[in-house]
């Protein structure tokens, strides 16, 4: 492929993929950043058929499939090679694609039936050490010029103990509602809506009740003055609900404050606090299902990559207190 501008993918191609993408955003309810990704993927697929002169899904061949994804794996004058995680979704885009049109009775094959994604390298999720975690949240500001705390201050520190106290991702923290929670105890709930529609109610820890309750009580009724009312857990100055990315900025300033990376590959991010959060319970004890439940994965399976990291935490600890676990 060329950097030259090629021909417009056939009529028949895009009507394919919006069904496609309606199918996935209606009966499956992906993710709107999911659906860009895979919109993202269909696209190029499309140019590439397109390319080739294939104006229908029925025409494509197992080999004309395969070159495309092994083409995005090498790259071309106008992109770079997918790294193994984003071609691994490339495929799965591109097999659900064609699963979709013999469904539909668009097709009468499936020419990615025997088409596997590459297998992405392991990496294990980094987890924050429980005194790390304890440092960040204690570097949680600004306060007032007399020692007390803020009202932004107030909400950082709620918004950072109910990441770490519940394992949700960014979105789901941003997302929660006021309605969703319940703190009239010392060990409270909130109800998280996840991907895919999936909704979990997950305990809140003490501490989290107690930095919610703060929030809620001395600061935010100030913010919600500020708005036009909304019924978002975490607001912003306006009164607005807080953004991923203001969330993002809390999670940095606080994490520069303690000492820990805030840039960079190794920067205390939203999923670090996640899997700290599940990391220490399985530490504790917890079953990998509890956990797999808490955290809202679909598949154990998912889960399970942290059960490797607590074996090389225990490795770790082997290797400093056995007496002769170094030669």
């Amino acid at each position: 492929m060329t950097a030259e501008v090629g021909p417009d993918p056939a009529p028949a191609l895009r009507r394919a993929v919006r069904g496609y993408l309606d199918h996935l955003a209606v009966e499956r309810g992906l993710a709107a950043n999911t659906l860009a990704s895979y919109r993202r993927d269909l696209t190029r697929y499309l140019d590439t058929l397109a390319w080739i002169g294939v104006t229908d899904l029925a025409s494509v061949t197992p080999g004309q499939v395969e070159a495309h994804l092994a083409r995005l794996r090498v790259g071309d004058e106008e992109r770079p090679p997918l790294a193994a995680s984003s071609a691994a979704r490339a495929v799965s885009a591109v097999r659900g694609l064609h699963r979709f049109a013999l469904r539909e009775g668009l097709t009468g094959a499936d020419p990615s039936r025997d088409l596997r994604p590459p297998a992405p390298p392991r990496r294990l999720p980094r987890a924050l050490p429980v005194d790390d975690v304890t440092r960040l949240l204690d570097a949680v500001g600004p306060v007032t010029a007399t020692g007390v705390e803020a009202p932004l201050g107030l909400r950082d520190r709620a918004l950072l103990e109910f990441l770490y106290g519940t394992g949700a991702r960014i979105s789901e923290a941003v997302g929660a509602a006021v309605d969703d929670l319940d703190t009239d105890t010392d060990t409270g709930s909130v109800l998280l809506r996840g991907k895919g529609g999936r909704n979990r109610l997950v305990p809140i820890g003490g501490y989290a009740v107690a930095a919610l309750n703060a929030y809620l009580v001395r600061a935010r009724p100030g913010l919600v003055a500020a708005g036009r009312g909304t019924p978002a857990v975490f607001l912003n100055s306006r009164g607005g609900p807080l953004s991923r990315q203001g969330a993002w900025a809390i999670l940095r300033g606080a994490a520069r404050r303690a000492g820990l990376p805030d840039v960079g590959p190794q920067a205390v991010s939203p999923h670090t606090l996640r899997h700290s959060y599940a990391t220490h319970l399985l530490d504790g004890g917890a079953d990998v299902r509890v956990v797999q439940e808490l955290l809202g994965h679909a598949s154990v399976t998912t889960t399970q990559v942290y059960t490797l990291v607590t074996v090389e935490r225990l490795r770790e600890v082997y290797a400093t207190a056995h007496p002769r676990a170094l030669g």
